[in-house]
């Protein structure tokens, strides 16, 4: 039965640890498996410990079940902060360090035999990692970007110019900064941009492409 039990979470961890590997997560198949197979093995010290006390427990020695899972859960927070990052305004691996949670849940259930609500964790996780990603494109949303250009100084857009360009291509803007660099030679807008279609971006971005007074831009959407 142990042995079922620690093989069980080996699988379940390393399926949902695959589907974060395919998608170029940083924590992906070994990570996921290794966390769950952890949370099974240290449920296993809870549910058999006549196997590994020298003395049967009794009413004045027990161990507690619900303590180790307390303490596995508050582990694995550590794990899943470190694999969450910012990148400017951006905030990465969120789903991420979610899926590690999950996985570690799951591990704990198949740890105490608890076999019916570890598989559909197991399979509602899945969904929510692989199926729900294409119904999540498909739901409508603002599209969020970081936007900036950089022109000659002697050659900048002017700013008025500047928002009516990004207004003709559907998109507003927020944040407006602006910059001098290398030396004093280039000046640089920096913004974040939004709109509703994300495929304005694309249009944004050949435009500005055509335009010889843009030295350099850049398009950086937001999100995980």
């Amino acid at each position: 039965m142990i042995a079922v039990r620690v093989l069980a979470a080996l699988v379940v961890g390393a399926s949902i640890g695959f589907e974060r590997t395919f998608h170029g997560r940083p924590a992906g198949f070994r990570t996921h498996a290794l966390v769950c197979l952890a949370s099974s093995l240290l449920m296993l010290v809870t549910v058999y410990p006549t196997w590994w006390m020298a003395v049967t427990p009794t009413d004045a020695f027990r161990t507690d079940p619900t303590r180790m899972a307390q303490g596995i859960m508050t582990g694995i927070g550590f794990l899943g902060a470190g694999v969450i990052f910012k990148e400017g305004l951006t905030v990465r691996g969120l789903t991420t360090a979610a899926s590690i949670w999950i996985t570690a849940a799951i591990g704990i259930l198949l740890g105490i035999g608890f076999y019916f609500a570890a598989t559909v964790g197991a399979v509602a996780t899945l969904a929510v990692l692989a199926a729900f990603r294409f119904i999540e494109h498909r739901l409508p949303a603002e599209f969020y970007a970081h936007h900036s250009l950089t022109f000659q100084r002697g050659a900048i857009m002017a700013e008025e110019d500047l928002r009516r360009l990004i207004g003709e291509h559907g998109f507003s803007i927020a944040n407006l900064s602006y910059r001098l660099c290398g030396d004093g030679r280039l000046f640089e807008y920096g913004m974040v941009i939004k709109t509703r279609d994300r495929r304005n971006a694309e249009a944004l971005s050949e435009h500005l492409c055509r335009l010889p007074e843009v030295l350099e831009f850049r398009i950086a959407p937001t999100g995980d």
